[in-house]
């Protein structure tokens, strides 16, 4: 999440064995997030539950920037990215939950706590950022997250985030 503003871009609905739920594809990412290359830590999120909860997708490839120094012969991708991708997910929920003609929302990224990192992620990996609401109170927002490879944890904490009208 950034201090830019993001243009709200609700998601498009799907239909998967929990019900409905919501997708966001590059393009209404795109809308709906500020970041942009080489920042944007997230693909897709194949699936939006609300306000409740998301999974975001990550696309790891040898291509990425951070591979160049991160490290050369061993490439690992840092995790202060995969948290990234994890707030970015957490900053999608955040919109599309306002995406209500609202005027455009600024997402402040706010608290990481009880970060774990468990296993090394690199290119050809595909993470999911599983990212669920734990409470809300006016402006602010408070998620838990695990990033997952392989059906392996490879990540976890805490977030908190605050919208601001822009």
């Amino acid at each position: 999440m950034s201090e830019t503003d993001t243009a709200a871009a609700p998601a498009e609905t799907g239909t998967s064995a929990k019900g409905t739920l919501g997708v966001m594809d590059i393009h209404a990412l795109l809308k709906a997030l500020p970041h942009r290359f080489p920042f944007m830590m997230i693909d897709r999120i194949i699936e939006i539950d609300g306000d409740n909860s998301a999974i975001g997708i990550k696309n790891v490839t040898i291509n990425e920037p951070q591979f160049q120094g991160h490290f050369p012969d061993a490439p690992v991708m840092p995790g202060v990215l995969m948290i990234e991708g994890m707030a970015q997910t957490a900053g999608a929920i955040c919109v599309n939950a306002s995406a209500d003609g609202a005027p455009p929302k600024l997402v402040y990224f706010m608290t990481i706590d009880k970060v774990k990192f468990r296993k090394p992620v690199g290119p050809g990996d595909v993470v999911e950022y599983h990212v669920r609401k734990l409470k809300k109170r006016a402006n602010m927002w408070w998620f838990e997250a695990t990033a997952i490879v392989g059906g392996v944890k490879v990540a976890e904490a805490e977030l908190s985030a605050m919208l601001v009208n822009a």
